[in-house]
């Protein structure tokens, strides 16, 4: 255990912080260093808001595909069983397996940036053709290739946010990139509790058409962002590297000053991940992954369609839904305060626990009060430990495997995803309709994934720099 990593659930003995631009001595900076230092400037918030709209847009095809199959399941173009809702739900998952793993390898020799446009662009033209799929070949087929846009969106986004915050604010700016998906996860909610019920028939290809309206913004804006300086300097690409840095400093108002020359980085090679000196990592930051993603997308999927078996109303479980994806909010602000307080780690550990209760005591609660109020503290906890974990991921492997790490670690949460849904129907046939089996097996998951977390290394207030 290095210097800067801290003893199991204790706070963090924070790395000195960098000086501010104007204390450091120019000769000795490198790129990376002038990054690091500046304050946080609209260039800062322009990356955060094209960034976040990809998240938002995540959180909305899970969310609204959540809604969208109860009513596709009706629709007498598809007549849809359980079975062939669970695919619905599933499938895209697996392309987000797919995605991640590869959007995250090929950010790592194609630039983040490439993979980051890329990604809204597929994402687009699969969801136009889901809108107007008409048989369940190509629903189906539509929502495999969202998965693949969507899969490679989340790791790279996060990786390319991580490399270009500010150090000091780098866990902050991170965990409120997760916070769009909570934005999301709302816009979805609202779509289904006021579109699907009230326009006929289209009413989820309706739904599905206008949760895509942001889009152009978030190409056009991304298109004018530049390329991550740590990519750009691991490829020789120094005058590169250079207008990306002064694109932020342009932004903050800093003057340029001149830097070292970068070091140069060794091959990439993604077999790394499970060499003697980040297997450790890998294991644990891999088992994290997929109990968080097993225990969220299998209760939050599923979720207007157990509260309508229990309240008896398809259009009150979408207002209860609403209600609960509202506490998701909270809890990213929260977890945001807490990652640069209490490091990384422990913040995530702490969420993880109080998800594991949350989960516990949503099994158990019969009254509308108590599923809303337990929902609620689990959208909240579960959703902030999420935040977390995305600002963990790209922190703790070097700048060369940084992109295959994030994507690989996101594939195997996306794993857990797939698995989650296809395993519902089992669990409440155990339990007989009811949610009980269900969300104890969820609160089990939780507790591996908070015991998992302890093992990760702590890297609050360290420099990305290899």
């Amino acid at each position: 255990m290095t210097a800067t990593e801290t003893t199991l659930g204790a706070a963090p003995s924070r790395a000195p912080m960098p000086a501010p631009l104007d204390a450091a001595e120019p000769s000795t900076m490198t790129r990376n260093e002038r990054l690091d230092r500046l304050p946080l400037n609209k260039a800062h918030r322009k990356l955060l808001m094209a960034s976040g709209v990809g998240w938002a847009f995540d959180a909305m095809d899970v969310g609204l595909v959540s809604f969208v199959v109860t009513a596709i399941a009706a629709d007498p173009h598809f007549d849809l069983g359980a079975t062939q809702q669970s695919w619905v739900l599933s499938i895209g998952f697996i392309g987000m397996a797919i995605g991640a793993a590869l959007g995250g390898w090929f950010a790592d020799r194609w630039g983040r940036k490439t993979v980051f446009t890329a990604t809204m662009i597929v994402f687009g033209i699969a969801n136009g053709a889901m809108a107007f799929s008409w048989t369940l070949g190509m629903l189906l087929a539509a929502r495999f290739v969202i998965g693949l846009g969507l899969g490679a969106e989340l790791p790279v986004a996060s990786t390319l946010v991580s490399e270009f915050s500010p150090a000091k604010q780098r866990g902050r700016m991170t965990v409120l990139l997760e916070s769009f998906w909570a934005v999301g996860w709302i816009l979805a909610a609202l779509i289904g509790y006021f579109v699907i019920p009230n326009t006929g028939d289209w009413g989820w290809r309706w739904a599905l058409l206008i949760g895509a309206i942001p889009l152009l913004y978030a190409i056009v804006a991304r298109r004018q962002l530049p390329e991550s300086v740590r990519f750009l300097e691991s490829q020789g690409r120094t005058a590169e590297a250079e207008d990306s840095v002064r694109y932020f400093e342009r932004a903050g108002g800093v003057k340029a000053v001149p830097s070292t020359p970068a070091r140069a980085l060794p091959a990439i090679r993604t077999r790394e991940l499970f060499s003697r000196r980040y297997l450790a990592t890998t294991v644990a930051i891999w088992a994290t992954w997929f109990f968080v993603n097993f225990s969220y997308y299998g209760a939050f999927t599923w979720m207007p369609s157990l509260l309508a078996d229990q309240f008896g109303s398809l259009t009150k479980s979408f207002g209860y839904t609403l209600a609960i994806s509202l506490a998701q909010l909270p809890g990213y602000f929260l977890a945001a305060w807490l990652v640069e307080r209490w490091g990384r780690r422990r913040t995530l550990s702490a969420f993880l626990a109080v998800s594991a209760v949350a989960a516990f005591l949503f099994s158990q609660s019969a009254t509308v009060a108590q599923v809303l109020c337990f929902g609620m503290l689990l959208s909240a906890s579960n959703l902030g430990a999420w935040g977390v974990l995305y600002a963990v991921t790209p922190e703790i492997y070097p700048t060369r495997l940084r992109g295959a790490a994030a994507g690989a670690s996101a594939a195997c949460g996306r794993v857990a995803a797939i698995i989650a849904p296809l395993l519902m129907p089992w669990f409440l046939s155990m339990s007989g309709g009811s949610k009980s089996v269900a969300f104890l097996v969820f609160a089990g998951a939780f507790v591996l994934a908070c015991i998992a977390a302890l093992f990760l290394p702590e890297r609050t207030g360290e420099r990305l720099d290899d």
